[in-house]
Order: structure tokens, then sequence, then C-alpha cells
């Protein structure tokens, strides 16, 4: 009896505590189902003027402490900012794309005037095509900048280095480099001649470096470093089917290698180095081949995640970003925009 009686009190403690525990609970969960309703009610009839609530908005400048930031202009220079993705525009830099005078490399050269740029095409052509001078028009009109072209062959290497540091000379700093030079040719690889592969490697590969090479003295020289974006391909990455073309292909390969030495030395100077891989765009060369081989217009579609052929307008984006501070902690690295092909 006496055990039960023991067990009994032990039982009314037990129910005690934990109604005393329940209603505190009940209480607590109360308030704050009160504080969550003001809020919602706040949100919902907010104040005049609508006031910065703690912790959103525009962040507060940099504190002296902040030695990190001190440190990293680029990352400073936007806090606090009222513009819009400020880390794209490319105001007073300059910006030089070889293989400009058509094509991807023109439409890339439009996007960097747009972002501000002041630009120098470079080609191996005597003159650009009708768009280049309608680009020119807008950019002294509507963009406030200018848009300049230089004929050179990027195989002509002292003339190359001599047209690179005039323009260097003139402008006061040299930014940014678009390598879109380049040349395709389909030929089997039991009948490639060894004249025919030098060409190719002499103008998509060495003429690379070497337009590389004579833009990074001159970012080294004023000191302010810069960013390179060499055009690459998917071809450089995976065997294109039914595509013949081993020795281009080769040659985007060295070009995604090349971009990762370069990248390894001159990060020290500040100078980033990173590739874009385009997969198949419909460009005046493509159009020759449809004709030539009409299968392709209907089988290549088909062989990346889209179900369609990209457009040299598509690519836009990738070259702004790249020569801008928008990739400021991006190098050795290569974008490839294939609509998912290489993903297959």
């Amino acid at each position: 009896m006496a055990s039960l009686r023991v067990s009994s009190r032990f039982a009314r403690a037990a129910f005690g505590a934990a109604k005393t525990n329940s209603v505190r609970t009940f209480a607590v969960s109360t308030r704050q189902h009160k504080a969550t309703k003001s809020d919602l009610d706040q949100l919902k009839n907010p104040p005049k003027g609508n006031p910065i609530v703690s912790g959103r908005g525009a962040p507060e400048p940099p504190s002296d402490e902040s030695a990190s930031l001190k440190d990293n202009y680029s990352a400073a220079s936007y806090l606090g900012t009222t513009k819009r993705l400020p880390e794209f525009a490319l105001n007073d830099k300059v910006v030089l794309v070889t293989g400009a005078a058509r094509g991807l490399g023109l439409v890339q050269a439009e996007a960097l005037l747009e972002a501000g740029a002041t630009v120098y095409a470079l080609d191996r052509l005597p003159e650009p095509s009708e768009d280049f001078y309608r680009i020119q028009r807008r950019a002294a009109e509507e963009l406030g900048t200018t848009f300049h072209y230089r004929q050179i062959d990027v195989r002509d290497v002292p003339q190359l280095n001599e047209i690179i540091e005039d323009i260097s000379n003139k402008e006061g700093r040299m930014d940014g480099l678009v390598a879109a030079a380049g040349i395709q040719q389909e030929t089997t690889a039991l009948e490639y001649t060894a004249k025919d592969a030098n060409t190719m490697f002499e103008v998509n590969v060495t003429g690379v470096f070497m337009t590389a090479q004579a833009v990074a003295k001159q970012m080294i020289k004023h000191g302010n470093g810069g960013s390179m974006a060499f055009i690459a391909s998917m071809s450089g990455t995976v065997a294109n089917r039914g595509l013949i073309c081993a020795a281009y292909n080769s040659s985007k390969a060295a070009v995604i290698q090349l971009s990762r030495n370069l990248a390894s030395e001159w990060g020290q100077h500040g100078i980033r180095v990173n590739t874009i891989s385009p997969g198949y765009i419909v460009t005046a060369m493509v159009e020759a081949l449809f004709v030539k081989y009409p299968e392709r217009r209907r089988e290549w579609p088909t062989q990346n995640m889209l179900g369609k052929l990209s457009k040299p307008e598509e690519y836009r984006g990738a070259a702004v970003f790249l020569i801008s501070d928008a990739s400021s902690f991006m190098t050795g690295s290569d974008m490839r925009i294939d609509g998912g092909h290489c993903a297959w």
C-alpha cells in the first residue's frame, strides 16, 4: 500500500509538471503567433515612405577594418552603387577583337561597344563588311564610344606587335582581347597535307598565342592588368560526328590548353585568360557547308539538347562577361556554350 501511495503521488507530480510546461509552451506559442501576425500586418500595410528594413537594401560602405575589400578595388567600388550590374560595364576600357571584320567577332565587338568599351577590330581583310560601318556609326552616334579597324594578318608577328603597341600608346592603356580570328578546312585525315595543317595551326594557335603575347606586354607595361577571351570550340573537347576536320579540332583543343598555361603565367600580373567554346553557329561559312552537305542542316540540330543551331548573337553576353569585372575571379577556364551537345 505504501508503494502504491508513493506511485500515486509521483504520477500527480508528473502530471502537474506536464500541465505547467504545456501552459508555458502555449503562452510562448501565442506570443510568437502575435509577433508573426504583427509582422505580416506591417508587410501588408507598410508605413509611408517604405523605410529600409535592417539587413535590406544597399550594403553599408566598407569600414576601415575591411582590409580584404581595400585590397580588392573591383569589389569595393561596387558597394552601395545605384547602378545595375556595374561590374559588367567597360567604360574607358580599350579592347581588341581579332577576326572582327564580320561574323562572330563583329557581333562580339558590338556587344563590347554597348558595354562602353573603345574597340579595335583587327582582321586580315583589306576592308571590313558593311555591317562594320553600320556598327561604327552606331558607336559614335548612339553609344558614345569609338570603333576602329586595323588590317593585319595574325601570322605577321612583327606588324602585329607594331599595331598593338601603337594602339596601346595612343590610348594610354590596354584592357582586353577577344581572339576570334580563325580558319576552317574540311579534309580527310588521309589526304591532309603538311602545308594545309601548318596553315591551320599558324592562324588558329600560333596567331592566338602571338596576339595574346603582344597584348600582355602592353597590359604589363601599363600595370592595370586585363582579361583575354579566346574563341575555341566544342570541337576542342569532342570529335564531331560527321565533321571531317582533324586539324581544326586539334587546333581548338590547343587553344583551350594554351589559355590555361597563359593564365598560370600571367595571373601574377593581374591578367586573366579564358576561352569560349561555341557549338554549331549558323554563319555564312556554315551556310556554304549546308549547300555542299545539305544533310547537316537536318542532322546537326538533333545532336544537342535544345534541338536547334545557335546564332552569333547568342555569344554576346559571354564576351562581355569574360572581359569585364563580372568574371574577376575566373581564369584558366573554358566556357562551353553548345546547347548541351557535349553533355549528351
